[in-house]
């Protein structure tokens, strides 16, 4: 039975859009795609998303929080800040090569949003900021790191590591010495934290 606009979310659009972007690509998904996947009008899809770049941009914001979720677990944690540290650094590493090798037509198609949702996209690079903020303010606040700023620390970790998460460096994480430059970049991070 094809649901009805009173069973119809924002969950099952954005799951279905998801799917059609996986089949068709970013360049011939269409909002009538979307909903003849779900059995309704295009109508009823517009009354969540009023227009096709919402609802681009409601998709892209959905796949960036799964990361930024994720790695929520390991802000919250109570282990040491310098292990807290390593653990966030290689489980974003870790999900963004996932969602590279794991589903290629999906993370390219996610590129090609990502470029188009410039808000959603600097949104997540600050909630990731944020994350690594309360990492390093941790270890400032036990005497495991040193910094003046623990904000403007965690922008520099953030974009000194940006090899191992920023998209357009996706073919690279399939290099074989990939894993070991990640670990001497994260090594070089963290000594450059610690206190004297």
């Amino acid at each position: 039975m094809a649901p009805t606009t009173e069973t119809l979310t924002a969950e099952r659009i954005l799951e279905a859009t998801e799917e059609v972007l996986r089949r068709y690509g970013p360049a011939k998904a269409t909002v009538v795609d979307v909903a003849r996947s779900l059995g309704v009008s295009h109508g009823s899809v517009y009354r969540h998303f009023r227009t096709k770049a919402v609802l681009r941009e409601a998709v892209t914001r959905r796949w960036l929080d799964r990361t930024t979720e994720a790695l929520a677990g390991i802000v919250a944690g109570d282990g040491d800040p310098e292990t807290r540290l390593r653990d966030w650094l290689a489980a974003l590493f870790a999900a963004k090569r996932r969602k590279a090798g794991g589903d290629p037509e999906l993370f390219a198609t996610y590129r090609v949003l990502a470029g188009e949702a410039g808000e959603a996209v600097g949104e997540h690079i600050g909630e990731l900021i944020g994350q690594l903020t309360v990492i390093i303010r941790a270890g400032v606040d036990t005497g495991a790191f040193t910094s003046a700023d623990p904000a403007t620390t965690a922008a520099a970790v953030f974009h000194a590591t940006d090899r191992f998460h920023d998209p357009c460096h996706a073919r690279e994480w399939e290099l074989p010495e990939i894993q070991g430059e990640f670990e001497a970049v994260v090594h070089l991070v963290v000594r450059g934290l610690r206190a004297a």
